[in-house]
């Protein structure tokens, strides 16, 4: 009588539900782990993404044999590995006799319909198990979201900070003031020092991970070095620690800014660890509030950072599950372009974009102004189909799977989902980009110019946008001041930035 407990590479928690009763050193229980080609590769994934979770995957591997738990693991250049979760969990139930099956839930609609076979598939029983490591039940957000018209994130993060106490003084928000992202849009000085950040040295292990990964995959997207990532939970333990004790206080202000040469600025840059479950929101959510209380870090870069994980985190894993598997098929705006080579080889005139991309081939990570401003603003403004869009955010950052990445590209990023997710999209010229960041003063394009070779294509790109979703768009309250804008240009104006903006995406082709 075998049970074999399969555990998933974004669930490296000791205590994730398919762990939690697992007998001491019982022969009887086999925690099995599985590296399997088309993981690493339904979607062009960087390789350094691969890496660091094989490397985490093997690690945790260890920390369990270390306890004397029986470990059944297959790595990727295992003879006989047949590259697929339901190939090795098939040979894995042959191999071991089992009568028995237990899983966490998987994290994406794609890899929960494959486990939903595998009863039938198997013959055994398979026991699936809710992911408890988040805040917020299934049950828990269908609460809160059921019968709503619209899902406006705040209002779910107001329930989360009321249910978990967090930055609460009783039954008010600390402070008086639930949301202070007012306060935290500020520039970056061009004279401030940022911290140097705590990138831990590969170990012999995750050297051999690169390597493999070399190997296999040797023309996927992306740098392998230098690597800078944990893979273990001791290790992303003191990466929160690090940005705890030397970023919070400054994250508040800047944490929409952007600097040529600085990756990380004040970012936490834990969304990967929280992903694969090596740290667990909770946990960051009280180490963030325990540096305001010890008056270690203001209210408005604690709140800023706590927003981003009780709240937003939570809401967009309920609104995926909620939304349903078809939720990506929308295109409001009726977007149909591909996606620009750039994107993949940073080979573009465009500074802020060739920036942003070379620093995610070069570390798989961009922060989310550099996410949500850059890339995907220029992706909406260019009429780029989602799906593809989808493709590359969830390929080439550390921290992306479908549940998180999703909701924010889909809804956010380039507003195809028509509003549920965001109530306006985040459309923006090239005076947003260079208000929050160096990139337009080392550019060949002129920020300030609206027309012309020389102008910075955001500009016209922008005004067509709204020339061509004008229909879509207008009646929304918050898009009202542009579009009193455009009520006042007539038809030849309009048509000459809608001829420029083509003629400028026509030539990307």
């Amino acid at each position: 009588m075998t049970t074999i407990r399969l555990v998933l590479g974004d669930q490296l928690t000791r205590g994730v539900s398919s762990l939690k009763d697992l007998p001491y050193a019982d022969p009887s229980q086999v925690v099995l782990m599985v590296e399997v080609r088309v993981e690493a590769t339904y979607v062009p994934h960087h390789r350094q993404k691969v890496a660091f979770i094989l490397s985490a995957m093997r690690h945790f591997a260890d920390a369990l044999r270390a306890e004397g738990v029986r470990v059944d693991y297959v790595r990727l250049d295992d003879p006989g590995n047949t590259g697929s979760f339901t190939g090795e969990v098939a040979r894995a139930v042959a191999r071991h006799r089992a009568t028995r099956l237990v899983v966490t839930e998987a994290g994406e609609w794609r890899v929960r319909h494959m486990i939903e076979s595998w009863e039938d598939s198997l013959g055994i029983p398979v026991e699936v198990r809710e992911d408890d490591r988040f805040i917020a039940s299934h049950a828990r957000f269908d609460q809160w979201a059921g019968g709503r018209q619209t899902y406006r994130m705040e209002f779910f993060y107001r329930e989360m900070r009321r249910e978990t106490g967090i930055l609460m003084d009783g039954a008010e928000p600390v402070g008086g003031h639930w949301n202070l992202d007012a306060e935290n849009r500020r520039a970056l000085p061009s004279r401030l020092p940022v911290p140097a950040r705590l990138r831990p040295a590969p170990d012999a292990a995750t050297r051999a991970v690169i390597d493999l990964v070399a190997r296999c995959f040797p023309e996927g997207f992306g740098d392998l070095e230098p690597f800078g990532w944990a893979v273990t939970r001791e290790g992303a333990l003191g990466i929160l620690d690090d940005f705890l004790r030397t970023c919070l206080p400054s994250f508040g202000d800047y944490q929409d800014a952007m600097r040529h040469g600085a990756p990380f600025l004040f970012h936490s840059t834990i969304s990967p660890y929280l992903n694969v479950g090596l740290l667990l929101p909770r946990e960051v959510c009280e180490g963030a509030e325990a540096e305001f209380r010890a008056g270690r870090a203001p209210l408005n870069a604690v709140e800023g950072f706590v927003r981003q994980v009780l709240g937003w985190r939570e809401y967009v894993r309920g609104m995926y599950w909620h939304l349903g598997p078809d939720y990506h098929a929308t295109n409001a705006l009726g977007a149909t372009r591909p996606l620009p080579a750039f994107y993949w080889t940073a080979e573009t005139p465009m500074r802020c974009i060739a920036d942003t991309v070379t620093q995610t081939q070069r570390h798989a990570y961009a922060h989310h102004i550099q996410r949500l401003m850059v890339t995907g603003n220029f992706a909406m403004l260019a009429g780029v189909r989602p799906a593809e869009v989808e493709a590359w955010y969830l390929a080439v950052f550390a921290d992306a799977f479908e549940w998180v990445e999703l909701p924010n590209t889909h809804g956010m990023a380039t507003w195809a989902d028509g509003g549920i997710i965001a109530s306006k999209p985040y459309a923006a010229s090239g005076a947003y980009i260079d208000r929050m960041s160096d990139y337009c003063g080392g550019c060949r394009y002129d920020v300030k110019a609206k027309s012309g070779p020389t102008a910075c294509p955001f500009n016209y790109l922008y005004w067509a946008f709204l020339i061509r979703n004008e229909g879509v768009l207008k009646g929304n309250p918050r898009m009202a001041m542009p579009y009193r804008t455009l009520g006042t240009w007539d038809a030849d104006r309009r048509a000459a930035v809608v001829n420029e903006a083509d003629a400028f995406l026509n030539g990307l082709a």
